[in-house]
């Protein structure tokens, strides 16, 4: 028992157990009918256009700040923390009534949101790197399975009418407290990616190989660096990744299509009760939210078999499935049956996260750990700067504040839009990667012989 507590395996058995509870949340595929229902009676344009948008807005204020704490404060205290503001959010879901109050509670799930950062980070800061990439499958796994079984358990909820969705609620705040107090077991780390590195800890790969000197990582006395030393570093490897064309191309479809992809996720189920006004339509919801959490899984992990030249048909690629995610937009913003809407959003959320899997893995495979999450942050901060944008002129009150049919149309040409370029783009790659390699065994050819004439003779 003292050698496993000692090993990778306590603390990832932890955090595992705590992935699981806090996101096992069954009333999630339920919310909207929840709000607009009897029990808060909310109008839809209170919830589209008033209440959703904070979220987003709250979520860009705090993001570079837990982001820089999350590594000074060296990440437990931070995942203890985002576990009580998910425990705060989902209490006054129960107990408000009032929509400034409900806005309050969407700025402390955007707290939440900001927070999660320090779930995958804190594997990096107490786990040995060789076992790295097994801990971190183990808890994105484990996240998966709760937000899977959350949507199957609400599903079965609701469907034999077990539970309402003020009990569904209890429920879900019994979960969050076995998550919260997990939390608190979680070993402290002694060091950080950039605040408390060790210095003896050499660059590693995501993969948990040494970019210089083989896979040998030892522990050394841990420094403590100044603000000043790590925004200066930061700064330095931001220019130097962001300045390699290829990694700036992936980059470029995260941020894109990251932003599309939330906002349509947010407002899906807006437009479900838009199709279907009668509230029969909700009990499916937490079905077809499970059925697109495991399409989306095992699109994501078919990718890892598809063997592909990628740094030549890759931009070609993105801009392929792209296409595909936009059709599935559109046919769910103009369907009236259902179950077509339905089918369209297990394809695109699939689609999606099939694309977001190969880009990560795509800028992964060259920058240090350090550098990508300096790089997975920038590029979530990227997103969430643009998707505020849009949703201040389309969604917020004070801005446009369209209904949900124009918003849907306006995602699925946000989507072509992204196709198009990136379409083109790997067209053009493609082209040019062929003309080089002609250009190449031209040069490489012998010259012809010679054949003298009598006369030249």
């Amino acid at each position: 028992l003292r050698r496993w507590r000692a090993g990778w395996g306590y603390p990832t058995t932890l955090l595992c157990i705590y992935g699981f509870f806090s996101t096992v949340k069954p009333l999630v595929p339920f919310i909207y009918p929840y709000l607009t229902g009897p029990d808060k009676n909310l109008t839809v344009e209170q919830v589209t256009n008033e209440i959703y948008p904070v979220w987003t807005y709250s979520y860009l204020a705090v993001m570079v700040p837990v982001f820089l704490l999350t590594d000074w404060l060296r990440y437990k205290p931070v995942v203890v923390f985002q576990c009580i503001n998910l425990f705060i959010t989902w209490a006054m879901m129960l107990l408000v009534q009032e929509v400034a109050v409900f806005k309050a509670m969407q700025f402390f799930y955007g707290v939440k949101s900001a927070c999660e950062v320090a779930y995958f980070s804190y594997i990096y800061s107490i786990v040995d790197l060789k076992y790295y990439r097994k801990a971190t499958s183990y808890c994105r796994s484990v996240q998966l399975l709760g937000y899977t079984v959350g949507s199957v358990l609400g599903q079965l909820l609701v469907s034999f009418n077990l539970m309402s969705y003020n009990n569904i609620l209890v429920l879900t705040l019994v979960l969050i407290s076995i998550a919260l107090v997990t939390s608190l077991f979680l070993p402290m780390p002694q060091r950080s990616m950039f605040f408390h590195q060790s210095q003896s800890d050499p660059p590693q790969t995501p993969e948990g190989g040494d970019r210089c000197a083989g896979n040998v990582s030892t522990e050394g006395p841990v420094r403590a660096r100044g603000c000043s030393q790590v925004f200066l570093l930061l700064w330095r490897d931001f220019l130097q990744c962001y300045s390699t064309r290829a990694l700036l191309y992936w980059s470029v479809w995260w941020v894109l299509a990251t932003c599309g992809y939330n906002q349509a996720i947010n407002y899906v189920q807006v437009l479900w009760a838009h199709i279907q006004p009668s509230q029969k339509v909700q009990v499916y919801n937490g079905g077809v939210e499970a059925v697109s959490n495991l399409f989306g899984a095992a699109t994501a992990y078919g990718i890892g078999f598809i063997q592909v030249d990628w740094a030549q048909w890759g931009e070609l690629f993105l801009g392929s499935i792209s296409g595909l995610g936009a059709a599935a937009l559109f046919i769910m913003t103009f369907t009236d049956n259902i179950w077509v809407c339905y089918a369209g959003y297990v394809a695109f959320k699939g689609l999606y996260m099939l694309l977001i899997t190969f880009a990560m893995f795509q800028i992964a495979t060259e920058l240090s750990m350090e550098r990508y999450a300096l790089i997975f942050g920038a590029n979530n901060f990227g997103s969430l700067v643009l998707q505020t944008i849009i949703t201040s002129v389309v969604v917020d009150g004070r801005g446009l504040g369209l209904g949900i049919i124009p918003q849907f149309i306006i995602y699925g040409i946000y989507f072509s839009s992204i196709a198009v370029i990136f379409f083109l783009r790997g067209v053009y790659t493609i082209m040019r990667v062929r003309q080089s390699h002609r250009d190449s065994t031209t040069a490489e050819e012998p010259p012809s012989p010679t054949i003298c004439t009598p006369l030249q003779a």
